[in-house]
């Protein structure tokens, strides 16, 4: 069965019905145990747009990086993240929401296409979102890649500061030698609190010495 590729239908309807900017809208993150929630707002133009945008996920490490300077060369791009202590305030759905009203906000959009089935509800403009959207729309495919490659990018820098958890290879996402590193190396200020493992240890930590 053939794999189904991002094309440009949702921008162009966006655009008949009176949009002058439109941009495509995606996060990374959600499901880490440490660093940041980061979301993107590309907005591609039409004449130039890269060829070989698909979903983050189905493209190698070294084909979204291609990818990710190609689209920062040709397209409008905004980048915004919803910190570890925003994340813990909030919640993470809030606060991945929250990035992506930061992105959109940077670019200045009439109408966004959001990746997912809500809308967050502190969009500056008009919004649709689109169930597995970064698989559909070239603006949110773009906007995966973006949000993907930067992400990695703040996790391999992070994991040089704190050696020992695998950031540069997980992403902070709570593979076995993270958890293990967790359990023998304690918790970083990169580190999610709200979340149960990270909440666990934590718990563990004030109760010996308590």
């Amino acid at each position: 069965m053939a794999r189904i590729l991002p094309d440009f239908r949702h921008e162009t309807e966006a655009l008949a019905a009176g949009a002058l900017r439109v941009v495509g809208v995606d996060e990374v993150g959600r499901g880490p145990l440490a660093g940041p929630v980061t979301a993107a707002a590309v907005r591609l133009d039409p004449a130039r747009i890269p060829a070989g945008l698909a979903d983050s996920k189905a493209l190698t490490a070294a084909r979204r990086a291609a990818l990710f300077d190609e689209i920062m060369a040709l397209a409008e791009v905004s980048v915004a993240h919803a910190t570890v202590q925003d994340i813990d305030a909030l919640n993470i759905l809030r606060a991945s929401h929250l990035a992506m009203e930061r992105a959109v906000a940077g670019l200045g959009a009439d109408h966004a296409l959001i990746d997912g089935n809500q809308i967050p509800r502190g969009l500056p403009c008009r919004a649709t979102a689109i169930v597995k959207g970064d698989a559909r729309c070239l603006s949110i495919a773009a906007a995966s890649i973006v949000a993907k490659v930067t992400r990695d990018r703040i996790m391999v820098d992070l994991a040089q500061q704190h050696p020992g958890y695998g950031w540069e290879a997980n992403a902070g996402y709570p593979t076995a030698a993270h958890l293990k590193a967790l359990q023998t190396l304690g918790v970083t200020p990169w580190h999610r609190r709200s979340f149960r493992p990270v909440h666990n240890i934590l718990y563990q930590e004030n109760s010996v010495r308590s």
